[in-house]
């Protein structure tokens, strides 16, 4: 899309015009909570859909601000009609899924509420659950409704994964909270407990409605739900003989259609066998029917005129009965068989548990209600008492806590000019380097060091403010000496790893460790203070340039040329450096004319790591040889990569790492400081190419995301030791804080604070812009 005004001529048709994205700063203020929730959803006639549909409806009575969108999931084989939802989902279709997640993610919710059952979702136990929740950006809310104890290797995978995924998991019983903690590594710390809501009816109103369905003078049991093999509504058929033998005015209502799997596998013949049963038996007329699905407010009807609700399930494992929940909550006096969420229910004597599949269990604890009316009377009370605390207030009054909890709390204020405290770096390093790894904030000798973060850290020492020279020089050159002795002369290589017991562990590095070595170089050629470490470096980057060229690895290529465009920023003829930005830059421009795609301006099938310093390379290079067409597509690319990395919120979403590997897609997590390093120095780059204040606000944004500006609010950056957290994963911050991150929070402040000081016109010291602004017609007209 070319955009044009009148105080800006318009940017070649290639170059996507960025305001598209840097506007979303600013004109999508969320001016409520939104969430998303995908799961099963009405008309659809099962639990999970109607489960969801108390949640929007109840949500929206009693916390109006907060927006639900539904994704409901829908069967593409008999599409249902959906009113007042966001979209849908076609249950087996993966493509479905990433589109979905994508409009999801686009659409700026605060969090995504995902309603889990096996049999929902497409695949092998609906296993296509774990690549959609592996893309979706904001925090997940996850409801398992079936929490296996015995699972299979399949189930238990699928689960883990989701919980894994999870900010917050609400279940309805605690025996699924334990289950959870003991046997899927949920932490127990984002498991919330929010009973199944019921509704808000007066006690003692039966007889009123059994006048109405024209049951009036009749002892009335009930069980509610789809019909299906597990429910026992046998045993209660075998029951009745000896309840109405002894109380001949009692009928039982089974009210609920034939579960529709297994209409379409048997069509009615289950119904049948139960009513050719109650035939056999003799109490055909005491046994009604009403076979249809009732919506709620028809089932709380037909449950207000029962006596007696009747649970007799065989599966002793099934946590969660919305039907239960409802008949407490009405003040029924309940028989259950012992399943997880009669137990807990009826615990403190509100209800009647047997013993399971027993036709003579039900017959005596039902005839005993009905001998005893003042028992029956004061079971219904307690019932009623116990069911306040799950009425439809409470639930959502839960609901809401819930996703309060669950998203993400805006970032704080994030200075540029405030300088980040070193005791960080110096405390990861020794007399050898500076160590990679740490578990916390405590350096971890187990892995040694590398030249890829020596490398770095000697780039930070070039820049460092306010730092004593005989510090500054110490520190310098342990990590110079450092990279000095990672060269391999028999290979002509770096090498990268070293163990704590400075012994390499290879003898050759990756061809990035060495482009990252030899932009270190280039790096210090430009902007060490001292003359002879300069010289040190110019030494040791014409020595490895010539072994350089056979580098394929792009990423590589981009760094060598950052590296070669600072020398020639400080020596404008130096012959190798020319050489490497023109060859280099030609090896990206091919790269990107070969795999452009309409919706996919990239140099590769795949995102990686460090993805915008193949965009600054080519702008680097452009500005540096004068070839407006490596900054023309430098340009570009960096505009489109912008926008995938950035929120509808404006928050900064860098490309995760989770993404490697994934053609022409990307996955949000994990996020790592290296990528918000890579895109504040390439917007840097861009604002020196174009002068356009529009990189400045889009680095901004990148900057912010260590202070809480991001998916989880967290705050990775500490600006007193100049630590960072090593990421975002979908918990929150990974709470190491390596060399790498470290060092990408430093040299991002550095760059920040150089685009800070260009945007407002003073003079930064460093050279990246000395040859002068190009400015976007002159880009547009090479």
């Amino acid at each position: 899309m070319i955009v044009e005004t009148k105080s800006r001529p318009a940017l070649p048709s290639r170059i996507v015009d960025a305001s598209s994205f840097f506007t979303r700063l600013k004109d999508s203020p969320l001016h409520q909570t939104r969430i998303a929730m995908v799961g099963t959803f009405v008309p659809r006639k099962c639990g999970i859909a109607t489960f969801g549909n108390d949640i929007f409806e109840k949500l929206g009575q009693f916390h109006p601000g907060i927006q639900v969108d539904v994704y409901a999931l829908d069967d593409p084989k008999d599409p249902l009609e959906y009113q007042d939802i966001a979209g849908t989902i076609a249950s087996d279709d993966p493509q479905s899924y990433l589109t979905a997640a994508r409009r999801i993610n686009e659409s700026g919710v605060g969090a995504v509420w995902l309603q889990h059952e096996y049999g929902i979702f497409g695949g092998p136990d609906g296993e296509m659950v774990c690549d959609f929740v592996d893309r979706l950006a904001a925090p997940l809310i996850l409801t398992p409704h079936t929490v296996l104890t015995e699972p299979s290797e399949r189930q238990r995978a699928i689960l883990e994964h989701l919980v894994a995924r999870a900010s917050r998991i609400m279940v309805m019983s605690r025996h699924s909270c334990e289950l959870l903690v003991n046997h899927y590594g949920a932490p127990r710390e984002i498991l919330q407990i929010i009973p199944h809501g019921a509704p808000d009816r007066p006690f003692g109103r039966s007889e009123t409605f059994k006048e109405r369905m024209g049951l009036s003078g009749k002892n009335v049991l009930m069980t509610f739900g789809l019909l299906g093999p597990g429910k026992g509504l046998e045993r209660v058929i075998e029951a009745m003989p000896e309840i109405v033998a002894r109380h001949p005015d009692t009928v039982y209502r089974i009210v609920g259609a034939t579960h529709p799997n297994l209409v379409a596998k048997e069509g009615e013949a289950y119904r049948e066998r139960l009513q050719a049963l109650a035939a056999k038996l003799g109490v055909a007329d005491h046994v009604l029917w009403d076979n249809r699905f009732v919506e709620t407010d028809g089932l709380l009807d037909q449950l207000e005129a029962c006596d007696i609700y009747v649970t007799p399930y065989f599966n002793l494992q099934q946590s969660t009965s919305g039907t239960l929940s409802y008949a407490v909550a009405l003040g029924k006096a309940v028989v259950a068989t012992p399943y997880l969420h009669a137990r807990e229910l009826l615990a403190g004597d509100a209800g009647r548990l047997i013993e399971p599949d027993s036709a003579p269990a039900i017959a005596a604890s039902v005839n005993a209600l009905l001998d005893d009316r003042d028992e029956l009377l004061a079971l219904q009370r307690r019932a009623y008492a116990k069911g306040r605390q799950t009425i439809w207030p409470r639930f959502a009054d839960g609901a809401a806590a819930l996703i309060e909890t669950a998203i993400a709390p805006e970032g704080r204020p994030a200075p540029i000019t405030a300088t980040p405290g070193l005791s960080g770096v110096f405390a990861m390093s020794d007399g050898t380097g500076i160590l990679q790894h740490a578990i916390g904030i405590v350096p971890d000798r187990r892995h040694g060091y590398c030249v890829d973060d020596n490398a770095r850290a000697l780039m930070l020492m070039n820049v460092a403010a306010g730092l004593p020279d005989q510090e500054r020089a110490r520190w310098s050159l342990t990590y110079a000496s450092f990279i000095q002795h990672a060269w391999n002369q028999d290979l002509k290589a770096f090498r990268n790893f070293m163990s704590f017991e400075r012994t390499w562990c290879e003898d050759c590095g990756s061809e990035d460790s060495n482009g990252r070595t030899l932009w270190a170089l280039g790096h210090t050629v430009e902007n060490a203070p001292d003359e002879d470490l300069r010289d040190w470096a110019l030494r040791w980057f014409e020595t490895a340039l010539p072994h350089c060229a056979s580098f394929g690895s792009p990423r590589t290529i981009a760094f060598m040329i950052l590296g070669a465009a600072a020398v020639l920023r400080t020596l404008p003829r130096h012959r190798g450096s020319i050489n490497m930005l023109n060859e280099g830059g030609e090896v990206l421009s091919r790269l990107l004319e070969r795999e452009r795609r309409p919706d996919w301006a990239w140099f590769e099938a795949v995102l990686g790591y460090d993805n915008p310093r193949l965009s600054q390379a080519l702008i680097e290079a452009g500005m540096v040889l004068n070839r407006l067409e490596f900054a023309e597509a430098g340009l570009e690319t960096l505009d489109w990569v912008a926008q995938q990395q950035l929120a509808v919120s404006g928050h900064f979403r860098p490309i995760g790492s989770e993404s490697f590997g994934k053609e022409h897609s990307y996955l949000p997590f994990d996020q790592q400081p290296l990528e918000v390093q890579a895109a504040i120095e390439a917007a840097r780059a861009a604002y020196v190419a174009t002068g356009d204040r529009r990189w400045f606000e889009h680095a901004t944004a990148a900057w912010k995301w260590f202070f809480g500006a991001n998916d989880r609010g967290v705050i990775l950056g500490d600006l007193t030791t100049g630590r960072s957290r090593d990421g975002i994963n979908p918990r929150g911050a990974n709470e190491n804080c390596g060399a790498e991150s470290i060092l990408a929070f430093q040299l991002a402040h550095y760059s920040m604070l150089a685009l800070s000081q260009a945007q407002r016109g003073e003079s930064t010291g460093d050279k990246l812009g000395s040859r002068g602004r190009v400015s976007e017609q002159s880009v547009a007209n090479p």
